[in-house]
């Protein structure tokens, strides 16, 4: 008798990070359960960001999500709840092994509607080589930050995206989290200063960092060697891996701001499942097999992945290989600030970035801006 074949389809986001790893699990639980045949396709990355899982769901059997879409997931029964399928000894040992608000943030409405196996925060990183030739240290402060932007070292993301997550930081460095009130944003005191302290950098850095999202930070750092630092962006633990790219980078904790170590917004991905799967046992199952430990220290991460499981960042053979990408940045992913997950969010996180972004290209009046980016807010409550 033939045993039946089970074909699962899964979307990820084109990155080696992304995508390999998720291929690589895929082909090992195959390997592993011969009747059953996982494909993974990929898209852009700010599609990831921008696409609404609703769509998504409805042709693919598991997704890698963006955590702001938990909220939304669980007003809409889009994806499925896994703390109703997966083990309760499996859910708590993800639980107490989270880095940093991970696995918090994909909980919404008492459920889990993710696994978080991505586990990242913006956070620093440099050219050894470079600072060495010019005698240069890292920067301690937001002094010395700006003090070396201005010798034209220095380059972060400035995609709207990007922008508005360094705008969090700074106000949540500042005292103050975002979207904390229903009337507001931030107050205008800590936003105006948030706005001052990023345009202070930015007009000092290649104005072509407008056009670039951390991957393109990281391409220009390493195939160029115009830029020896990048404060803050979304770390990528590629890179600091032998015969990624033509030169290795190092990651490092952030910068202190206001006399506290930087503040940045959390991000990663999350495996989830659609509402519509056909196979919930064997996607069940696989899903535990990629969040699982063991997984997540070898297979997972050996294929370029960035684990969420906490054992792997402190794991001495992932670190051996990253030149100690994830001890050196642990601290910045368990300071991290969980984003907003209210189901209107992501309609204030597409629109807020963009003139965000133009202030810090052109300059304009704060007070002007704090204003737009609250009628924004205020309308996103209703959604």
């Amino acid at each position: 008798m033939t045993t039946k074949t089970i074909q699962l389809k899964g979307i990820t986001w084109n990155h080696s990070r992304g995508f390999t790893s998720m291929v690589a699990t895929a082909q090992r639980f195959s390997e592993l359960n011969p009747n059953v045949e996982i494909t993974w396709e990929k898209r852009s990355l700010q599609a990831f960001a921008d696409e609404p899982i609703n769509e998504l769901a409805k042709r693919y059997d598991l997704l890698i999500i963006d955590h702001p879409w938990a909220g939304f997931a669980g007003k809409n029964d889009v994806i499925l709840p896994l703390d109703e399928y997966l083990p309760a000894s499996f859910m708590k040992d993800l639980e107490e092994n989270t880095v940093g608000r991970s696995h918090e943030s994909y909980s919404s409405n008492g459920h889990q509607w993710a696994l978080a196996v991505d586990a990242a925060t913006p956070v620093a990183s440099s050219r050894p080589d470079i600072l060495a030739k010019k005698g240069l240290r890292l920067p301690e402060t937001y002094e010395d930050l700006l003090a070396l932007a201005k010798k034209g070292l220095v380059i972060m993301p400035g995609i709207p995206q990007d922008t508005l997550m360094n705008f969090y930081m700074m106000c949540c460095n500042l005292g103050e989290e975002v979207c904390s009130s229903k009337e507001e944003v931030v107050s205008e005191k800590t936003g105006v200063r948030a706005l001052k302290m990023l345009r202070a950098l930015a007009v000092e850095m290649d104005s072509k960092i407008f056009e670039w999202n951390p991957i393109q930070c990281y391409e220009a750092m390493t195939q160029t060697d115009k830029y020896a630092y990048c404060p803050w962006a979304y770390g990528y633990t590629n890179y600091s891996r032998n015969g990624y790219a033509r030169k290795l980078l190092h990651f490092h904790d952030m910068i202190e701001i206001n006399g506290v170590g930087a503040i940045s917004t959390l991000g990663g991905t999350g495996l989830a499942v659609s509402a519509e799967t056909k196979e919930i046992e064997t996607v069940m199952k696989y899903v535990a097999y990629v969040g699982s430990e063991d997984c997540q220290k070898t297979i997972f991460f050996d294929n370029g992945g960035q684990p969420g499981h906490r054992k792997a960042w402190i794991d001495d053979h992932t670190n051996s290989v990253t030149a100690n990408f994830f001890k050196n940045t642990l601290p910045g992913l368990d300071r991290a600030f969980l984003r907003p997950r209210y189901n209107g969010h992501m309609y204030f996180q597409d629109r807020a970035g963009a003139p965000i972004r133009a202030y810090l290209m052109n300059g304009s009046d704060e007070k002007e801006l704090l204003s737009k980016l609250n009628e924004l807010y205020i309308k996103s409550l209703d959604i």
